[in-house]
This record gives C-alpha cells, structure tokens and sequence, in this order.
C-alpha cells in the first residue's frame, strides 16, 4: 500500500518515520512546531547497537559523528567498581554504540530527509486533527490545514496528537531527578577515551566520558522531588559541588572546568498508554512510550518504531490493519524498556541505607556476569528488524 502521511514533530522520531516511509514507497510530510529544528542546545546521548542497527536498516550511517563508547564502568561514590558492561555486543563489521550531539545528530537525519526529497515545514504546532472519510485533516496554532492518508504523531512527551487520539490519556510521569551536564576542557579525569563512567555517588548519580580530542562530556541527576525551576550556572555549580564533594573521582574537578552548564531538564517516563491510534492517527516515540534516560533506550525505541511502522504500513491491507500490527510488534518490547529503564532510574536516588545493599546487589550481578558470560539485558540491544518482508 502507499501513502502520503503528515508526520507531527521534526525531531527523532518524526525525521526519520518520513525517512522510513519514503524508504518504503510512500510519500510524507514533516510539521515542526518551532520555527526552527528543535535542537535540545548541545545536549547528547549514547545510541546502542540496537539504535544504529535499525538506522542502518534506513540507510543511515553516522560516520564519524560523535565518537565510539562501547563499555561502561559502574562505581559508588567511594571510588569503588561495581562491574563493567556495554551497551550491546558489537554488530557483524565491529560497529559499536556511538555517543553523539543532539543537535548534531538533528542535522544529519535532516540532512537525510531532504536529500530524499522529503519537505519539513516549520511553525506548524498542532492543535486538532479529525478523520475525513479517507484521511486526516490536521489543524495547526497558526489558522493553516493539512490534509494526509494517516498522521503520525511524533511530538514528544507533551505530545498534542497523543491527546487528540484520546483525551483520557495519561500525562508523561516525572521520575523524580534532574538532568543537567555540559562540557569540560582542561581536566583529566583518569579514564579511558570512549569509556562511560557510570557513577552511583552517596547523594547524587554522575555520568562521564572523554572525548578522544580530550574533551569530557559529563551528566548528573541530582534527585529533587519537585519539577525544576530556572537555576542559573553559578548556582547549579554551588549545588552539585557540594552533593558531590564527598565523592572519590573527578565529579568536582570536572564541574569546575566547565565554563557553562547545558540547561537543566526534569525526566519522564511513560509506563503505558493505553491508545495509541484511532482513525488513522498513531503516535510513537516518546509521545508513547518515553523511557527514563537511564538505560540509553529513548532514541532507540523511537527508532526502531520508525522501522517498524514503515514497513507495516508497506505489507498491510490498509491503515487500521496496519496500526494494529504495528501495536502488537512494538508495545510489549517498549513496555519492557520503560519498566526497565524506571527501575535502574530508582538505583539513582537511594538514602545512605538503601545504598548499601544496592551496591552488594550490584556487585554480586557484575561478578556473576563475567563468569557466565550472560548478561540479562542482552534482550534489549540484540533486537534486529528485518525490513524485507518474512516469506509466508
């Protein structure tokens, strides 16, 4: 079947569903709701294998975009280790997980769309959609209409299309801990390039690793039970500084050598919605199922989704029939990541008490997986798509 979609948000998820689409034979639309791309200033993030193997599957390769993180070394704030992991076993040609600019990231998928004759259109805020029969017509913040075979509502955790589909759903959930990090020159901070430090601190969660220009890109989560309210540079230095100065390692030296903190942001998660489409309206991504940035899925699962989706609606009798399959592949795999990703999230914040069996629990997983050679979330950064059609 072929299409033409209107596709809400220019973002992940959005960028790359038209890019998918297209792939597929069919025809879409991006509307942004800013002006301009809707770059996160400076922020970055890891992409598992399972996140490059579905970007390979579109086309995509990163190049040299960010630079390879393929293990991540756990330790408490007394300078312990806790264990090592990685974010996936490396896929067949050596490719492993990628640590990369946001924005940077934004631009290349954009640069993919438009290279593939695909249109984005800025300042295009949704604000209603109703079915047409045969369609979607979409209604936008600024008086404008659109009319598509199906919408796909890719705009975020806020997401309008979400709420449009069903009034009654569910708010995205604050997990209870910040996000706030940046860039620091001039500090050595004693790891290896390419190498994340994941370090569970005894009052606030800290994550580091180091360019191989020597730049140290850095994350914290301090804990805080009420959602944030503008903090200023000065200010945040003052607080992290002290929630980590009993830390062993270099928390303190590298918030000292950074010249401006990237803006802080709360986190969210949403464990399940129960509707994701009606009358040729879908939702995916983090208008569906956003997951606590403590497991490096968010992106992933948005990406995946996209592969999936395309190819549904390629080898489905209509859009419905579509829709559907798409639900029945994808929720119970998101789910599963959320779940997850809320429960590590929870490791992050513990009282002194708490903290302590934490770090046995931690220690006795770790011991036991390099003896197996087993690691249980394997099931996570495995997941391959395949997009040619399975042979009945």
């Amino acid at each position: 079947m072929t299409y033409t979609a209107m596709v809400i948000g220019g973002g992940i998820a959005g960028t790359l569903s038209a890019i998918a689409l297209r792939k597929a034979g069919m025809d879409a639309v991006i509307y942004e709701a800013y002006d301009k791309s809707a770059d996160h200033a400076g922020a970055f993030l890891t992409l598992a294998v399972n996140a490059l193997d579905a970007l390979r599957t579109l086309d995509i390769d990163l190049g040299d975009l960010g630079f390879d993180t393929p293990s991540i070394i756990l330790s408490n704030g007394s300078g312990s280790e806790l264990g090592r992991l990685s974010y996936g076993s490396a896929l067949d040609d050596g490719t492993t997980a990628r640590t990369v600019k946001r924005a940077d990231l934004y631009r290349v998928l954009r640069e993919h769309a438009l290279s593939r004759g695909l249109r984005i259109e800025y300042g295009k805020r949704l604000t209603d959609a109703t079915p047409t029969g045969h369609g979607v017509r979409a209604r936008f913040a600024d008086g404008g209409t659109a009319d598509g075979d199906l919408l796909i509502g890719a705009d975020g955790l806020r997401s309008r299309t979400r709420h449009v589909i069903d009034p009654e759903a569910p708010p995205a959930r604050y997990t209870g801990l910040l996000t706030l990090g940046g860039y620091a020159r001039g500090v050595t901070t004693g790891s290896a390039p390419g190498v994340m430090n994941a370090v569970f601190g005894k009052r606030c969660f800290f994550s580091h690793t180091t360019h191989p220009g020597g730049e140290v890109w850095w994350a914290a989560n301090p804990a805080q039970s009420t959602e944030l309210a503008e903090i200023s540079t000065h200010e945040w230095r003052a607080r992290l500084v002290e929630l980590f100065r009993r830390d062993q390692g270099p928390a303190v030296d590298i918030i000292g050598a950074t010249a401006t903190f990237l803006p802080g942001w709360n986190t969210y998660d949403l464990p399940r919605v129960p509707r994701w489409h009606r009358d040729r309206m879908i939702i995916i991504g983090d208008a569906a199922h956003a997951t606590a940035p403590s497991i490096g899925q968010g992106a992933a699962m948005a990406i995946e989704d996209t592969v999936v989706l395309a190819t549904c609606l390629r080898d489905q009798p209509g859009v419905e029939a579509a829709f559907a399959a798409y639900e029945r592949a994808r929720r119970p795999r998101v789910e599963k990541v959320v779940a997850q990703g809320n429960r590590t999230g929870a490791w992050k914040a513990l009282n002194p008490l708490a903290r302590v069996p934490r770090d046995l629990i931690m220690r006795l997983a770790m011991s036991h997986m390099a003896r197996t050679g087993h690691d249980p979330s394997q099931w996570i950064y495995d997941h391959h798509i395949d997009w040619e059609p399975v042979a009945s």
